[in-house]
C-alpha cells in the first residue's frame, strides 16, 4: 500500500483560494485540514511567509495551520544550497520571499527520510507551475531530482475528493 505526502507550493494555495474561497467552499479546505492533521500535507515556512504578505482569508487560514508549515532543517539548508548552485535562477531577486527552492528542498529531504513503514510513502510536490521546456521552475527542477510534481486538482483526484 502506498500513501502520499504532498509538499505544497504557495501557487496552489493562492489559486485554490482564488477559485474556491474558504468562505464559499469550506469542505475543500476541511479536506486540506484533514491531510494536514495526518501529516500528509506539508509546506516549508517560506510558503507561509509568501501567503501572509497578503492580508486575506488565505493568510488568516494559513496562520492557524501550525502543523502544516515545516521550519527549515540543517539538511534542507544544505539541499537548498545545492539546488541554488545548480539552478541560481530559481530565486527571483525582486521578491521578498521565494519559497520555490524551499519546496523542493523539503521534498528532497523527505525523499531521503529513512523512516521505515509497512507502506511505501510517495512524496509529491503540488504546484500550479507547469513544465515549459528548459524553464527553471518547480516542475523542471523536480524532474531533475526525480520528484513527482502535480497540480492541486490532480491531488484532489488522487485523494478521490469530489465536491
Amino acid at each position: 500500500m502506498t500513501s502520499n505526502i504532498y509538499i505544497m507550493d504557495s501557487s496552489s494555495l493562492i489559486e485554490l483560494n482564488r477559485h474556491n474561497p474558504i468562505d464559499v467552499f469550506p469542505s475543500v479546505w476541511k479536506n486540506m485540514e484533514s491531510l494536514i492533521s495526518k501529516g500528509l500535507l506539508v509546506a516549508p515556512t517560506e510558503v507561509l511567509y509568501e501567503i501572509t504578505e497578503r492580508d486575506d482569508q488565505l493568510a488568516k487560514w494559513a496562520k492557524i495551520q501550525t502543523s502544516f508549515f515545516r521550519a527549515p532543517t540543517q539538511k534542507q539548508i544544505e539541499i537548498l544550497k545545492g539546488i541554488l548552485k545548480t539552478y541560481p535562477s530559481m530565486v527571483r531577486e525582486d521578491r521578498k520571499y521565494d519559497a520555490d527552492p524551499w519546496v523542493i528542498a523539503l521534498a528532497k529531504e523527505m525523499l531521503t527520510d529513512p523512516q521505515q513503514t509497512l507502506t511505501s510513502i510517495k512524496r509529491i510536490v503540488v504546484t500550479e507551475e507547469k513544465l515549459r521546456g528548459e524553464k527553471v521552475r518547480i516542475p523542471y527542477v523536480c524532474q531533475k531530482y526525480n520528484i513527482d510534481s502535480i497540480d492541486i486538482i490532480e491531488m484532489f483526484r488522487i485523494e478521490g475528493w469530489k465536491f
